[in-house]
């Protein structure tokens, strides 16, 4: 009898083991078929024609942006239908306008950014949705893109701060006006600028005007008060280079004046000597690259992770 249930015993543990590999396999195969698909689908080309491309782009008050606009319109063409958005400079109401464009279903979003930190949850639900995402001109402190567009910050943070040297000399008394906090612009423009400078000047102030005209007039003509030596300031973008131009030109003082964008408002203040350079991006060109790379990328094509667009100093 202790015989036969020890072979019963036997038999059953060698049932159930069979059971258990056949059930642990199954369960396998079924989660390997659902990840192929999905994959599958991710990677898709799709036809040229019946695309649909969302933009997300921080400011179109900003003439560098309507150019980025005008650039991926244009290089859109018949290819893809693109839908537009502003976010006026708010972060929040960027993120909606993304989780808007994820809802509808938008083959892939070009943004970009008006705080580097605040879109990174955005472009990490576009990444759950199955969303490829490409950043303009500024990136995303986390999630997963397709490339990043934009001109070398850093490079051209370090050409403003040559420049300053060159024209004022070393240990001159120097403001810099920052852009918006937490856009990654911000922060590589004044990584580049303070490379170059870095123990050459004296850096009396470096205060944000958020990348906006009016404010920079304002935070400048503080700063003139506070600071009536200062010989020389860096703006992180033309606007508040522009803004800070007027309050200079209210002060009677002669300060060099260097910007950074090359749009057409600071072109024509550096020929008529109210500004005295700026660092010239091409964001016309950096749009067309943008959705040119989008549309190669649904194609099926493979596309740079990275691709800089050039910069001049004009003077």
């Amino acid at each position: 009898m202790k015989t036969i249930k020890r072979y019963l015993s036997v038999a059953f543990l060698a049932l159930f083991a069979f059971t258990g590999c056949s059930l642990e396999g199954q369960d396998n195969n079924a989660n390997t078929d659902t990840k192929t698909e999905t994959s599958d689908t991710a990677q898709t080309p799709k036809s040229e024609g019946n695309l649909k491309i969302g933009v997300s782009l921080s400011t179109l008050n900003n003439p560098f942006f309507v150019s980025i606009r005008e650039g991926i319109e244009e290089g859109a063409g018949e290819d893809a239908e693109t839908i537009v958005s502003d976010a006026q400079n708010d972060s929040s109401a960027q993120s909606n306008q993304v989780e808007d464009l994820i809802t509808q279903g938008v083959d892939l979003i070009i943004i970009n950014p008006v705080d580097s930190t605040a879109i990174a949850p955005s472009v990490e639900k576009a990444n759950e949705a199955n969303i490829p995402v490409i950043c303009v001109d500024r990136g995303t402190d986390s999630g997963d893109i397709v490339s990043f567009i934009a001109s070398n910050n850093v490079e051209g943070g370090k050409m403003a701060g040559e420049f300053i040297l060159e024209q004022v000399g070393e240990n001159a008394e120097v403001i810099q006006l920052e852009g918006i906090p937490g856009a990654s612009s911000t922060r590589e423009r004044g990584e580049g600028f303070s490379e170059a400078t870095n123990g050459k000047i004296n850096l009396v102030a470096s205060q944000t005007a958020n990348f906006d005209r009016a404010e920079g007039m304002s935070v400048m003509e503080n700063l003139l008060q506070a600071h009536a030596d200062v010989k020389a300031v860096f703006c992180q973008n033309d606007e508040m280079a522009l803004g800070a131009s007027e309050a200079i030109k209210a002060s009677g003082k002669d300060i060099v004046v260097v910007g950074f964008d090359g749009n057409d408002d600071a072109i024509s203040a550096v020929e008529d000597g109210s500004m005295s350079a700026t660092v010239a991006q091409k964001p016309k060109e950096m749009g067309k690259l943008a959705i040119e790379t989008a549309i190669k990328y649904l194609k099926g094509e493979t596309v740079d992770e990275q691709i800089d667009s050039p910069l001049e100093l004009v003077k």
